[in-house]
């Protein structure tokens, strides 16, 4: 197979995470006879920097003419400026928008290895498995209007939270057509008792479960599930939920794993490119120092292999590689460990 891989390494530790991935995916390449054509791209701050936006039209052009595209991270201190008319995170979310990928997917497996890495008891963690699916192009992050004004002498803040019925619709049959390979059950995650965006979502969820009778569907509230991921996340398989509430689930459901590091993340939709990416930041408190954990992004590529390219069995020897290496004891720094970022690439890479 011959395919181009957009990078994005962006800010931060990304560059560091993305040089190693490249790495593995090379090895990939050699093993088994394929031809990656890597090209590299700014985006986020870096890009702020040199071209004065965070997402050139230029780069999102390169973007969608791409096979795949793997990012690092964007942000940092020196773009936190909330009057600053961009400002990395914007980048991001344009990108997803103008590729089209509505559904963000994020594995959380605990290692067995590593259950003694996370701050929940043991008996928590057996048996944890859940798959995440976060619509990823609507919601607050989306919604119009916003900004900033002042009405009656005081200054106010405006966001909106909007879904159309497409919107939820086609993010829940993406949720239980991939329960039907896992534990055919799908956790709906809303606030309907509040929101009516949330009652739209769950009416949704109600059709979609009407016409898949061979999956169990339940209801929870962000606020029960948020309890529920910590108390007994085992009971969870396969959950969908809006926008905001997959960020905020997702990030809290690293703690499970052990360390954000752990977990990837692939954004998708209906016929578009594929969007590939660690589900932690950018880290700047250790840019630079080599030190990062890189397991996050070549696990990315593992799913960049499987859902752009097709290439299953690649994709599980990655997967398998980073398995093995866990079980031997490899650590970087945020695990308990000493291997620096590279140290970590080149155990998976000789598992290979």
């Amino acid at each position: 197979m011959k395919a181009n891989i957009t990078l994005l390494p962006g800010d931060g530790i990304g560059p560091e995470i993305i040089s190693e991935t490249v790495t593995v995916l090379e090895t990939i390449a050699a093993k088994y006879g394929h031809t990656f054509n890597f090209s590299e791209r700014l985006m986020g701050g870096c890009s702020i920097d040199k071209f004065g936006s965070s997402l050139t039209d230029e780069t999102l052009a390169d973007c969608q003419s791409a096979d795949a595209v793997l990012l690092g991270a964007v942000g940092g201190p020196k773009w936190d400026d909330p009057k600053a008319k961009d400002r990395p995170e914007r980048g991001l979310l344009a990108l997803r928008k103008g590729l089209g990928v509505f559904a963000n997917l994020r594995p959380v497996k605990v290692h067995p290895a590593l259950i003694d890495s996370s701050p929940l008891k043991p008996e928590k963690l057996k048996g944890v498995d859940i798959l995440v699916i976060r619509e990823l192009t609507g919601g607050l992050y989306f919604g119009w209007p916003k900004g900033r004004d002042i009405k009656d002498g005081r200054e106010r803040a405006v966001d909106t939270l909007e879904y159309y019925d497409y919107e939820i619709r086609r993010v829940m049959e993406l949720a239980f057509s991939l329960a039907k390979g896992r534990k055919k059950k799908v956790t709906s995650v809303d606030k309907a008792n509040v929101l009516e965006t949330s009652r739209l979502w769950r009416q949704i969820a109600v059709q979609v479960g009407a016409q898949n009778p061979d999956i169990e569907l339940e209801h929870t509230l962000v606020d029960t599930a948020s309890m529920r991921l910590i108390t007994g996340p085992a009971w969870m398989d396969v959950i969908v939920t809006e926008n905001m509430f997959g960020d905020i689930l997702t990030d809290e459901a690293s703690v499970l794993a052990g360390s954000m590091g752990m977990l990837p993340s692939a954004s998708l939709g209906a016929g578009s490119v594929g969007l590939y990416e660690p589900i932690h930041g950018s880290a700047p408190d250790i840019a630079g120092k080599g030190i990062a954990n890189p397991i996050g992004t070549i696990l990315s590529s593992a799913m960049l292999l499987r859902h752009s390219l097709g290439l299953e069995v690649e994709a599980a020897a990655i997967e398998n590689a980073v398995g093995e290496t866990i079980t031997a004891g490899a650590r970087t720094a945020d695990l308990g460990g000493k291997l620096t970022t590279k140290q970590m690439a080149a155990e998976i890479i000789s598992r290979l």
